[in-house]
């Protein structure tokens, strides 16, 4: 049955209407699964007995629980949730056969950040990326996107940056986030939330970037990883298929000189990325754009978690950590020439280890 998470307001009083309910119905929808967080209709104490049963026949909540969870020293929790996915072909739903999903919780002080997945792997195939080696397995719904925040009751901060592209999948990406920044939704200010791209364009005849851009005033975080363009196309194909500089021409389209705001993440390998000649090119690139630069350390995955795809020889040899004194280099020279650069604080680097349940999981087709 189809959910009623991801309905927008104006969807909800529709579907009360052809229950034979009255309009108003869909508005107590929404403030229950959105504002109350149900997970059944039993819940739904303000709607008559009769239009909760007429609603049961055609429709579920939609909420998830997650399956599997695993938890670091430094509070970090990632958690696996079984989702619904589209599959592009039939965008149908494929609730039998579902696919098992990342997100990870991230506590710190008087913030906690939730990073969620809009896809079940991954079509992009960054070589340096775990996800990149699992293939792809379908779109996340609007619901199942939705699903992983509705799990987390104190979140301050939501970034799409787990498994998948969000502008491969923006047509469900821009559902989500209407619901979550709507006052009729979550309410959640833009600002609040920040979605990473490695910089598709086009996607189903329509520049998917510029339509987040354009309908959305969410922040914008751009996997650069190298700042020239045949270095970042022999890791990240994604470049060939849009070139970096193509996706900053948009970019530079866009105000980022207020509260919205623009970031390049930016891992660190030893003597591949992060000299000063890198510094210094990507320094051209940014000319003077608003923005900042994330630096973050590469923590190697085991040789469990890449058996499908290189030996963990092959990774160490191709992919060597960049050190904390390479990285302070390359951060102060940004800096000392007006870019905002910061090294990212590692996370949760005793639970890599349970990708490898996802890694399973997603072999046995679960």
């Amino acid at each position: 049955m189809e959910p009623l998470l991801g309905k927008t307001l104006a969807e909800l009083q529709a579907i009360a209407v052809e229950a034979g309910l009255p309009r108003f119905v869909g508005k107590q929808l929404c403030e229950w699964i959105y504002r109350h967080r149900v997970t059944s209709f039993e819940q739904m104490t303000n709607i008559s007995l009769k239009a909760r049963q007429a609603l049961q026949e055609k429709y579920v909540i939609g909420r998830i629980q997650p399956t599997a969870k695993a938890v670091s020293v430094d509070g970090t929790c990632k958690y696996l949730f079984p989702v619904s996915v589209e599959v592009p072909s039939t965008k149908d739903y494929q609730i039998a056969n579902y696919q098992l999903i990342e997100c990870v919780y991230l506590p710190e002080d008087d913030r906690t950040t939730l990073c969620i997945s809009t896809q079940a792997g991954c079509k992009m195939g960054c070589r340096f990326c775990m996800t990149g080696t699992l293939g792809f397995h379908g779109n996340l719904t609007a619901a199942a996107i939705l699903a992983q925040v509705l799990h987390f009751p104190d979140l301050t901060n939501l970034v799409l940056m787990g498994e998948g592209e969000p502008m491969d999948n923006i047509d469900n990406v821009l559902r989500a986030l209407e619901v979550l920044t709507s006052d009729w939704g979550l309410g959640w200010s833009p600002k609040r939330i920040t979605v990473s791209t490695v910089g598709i364009l086009q996607k189903s005849g329509s520049i998917a970037l510029r339509r987040f851009l354009d309908e959305t005033d969410c922040h914008l975080a751009i996997s650069l990883h190298n700042a020239n363009p045949t270095e970042r196309a022999a890791i990240m194909p994604a470049e060939r298929l849009t070139p970096i500089e193509d996706v900053l021409d948009l970019v530079r389209q866009y105000d980022w000189s207020h509260q919205r705001r623009l970031s390049f993440e930016y891992i660190c390998w030893s003597g591949v990325n992060d000299d000063t000649a890198h510094a210094k090119q990507l320094l051209r690139m940014l000319n003077g754009l608003p923005s900042r630069v994330n630096l973050i350390r590469f923590h190697q995955t085991t040789d469990a978690q890449r058996a499908k795809t290189a030996t963990l020889k092959e990774q160490k040899s191709e992919f060597p950590a960049s050190d904390e004194t390479r990285m302070i280099v390359f951060r102060d020279y940004l800096s000392a020439h007006g870019v905002t650069c910061t090294i990212r604080k590692s996370r949760g680097e005793d639970i890599l280890a349970a990708c490898g349940m996802l890694v399973n999981a997603l072999s046995e087709n679960v």
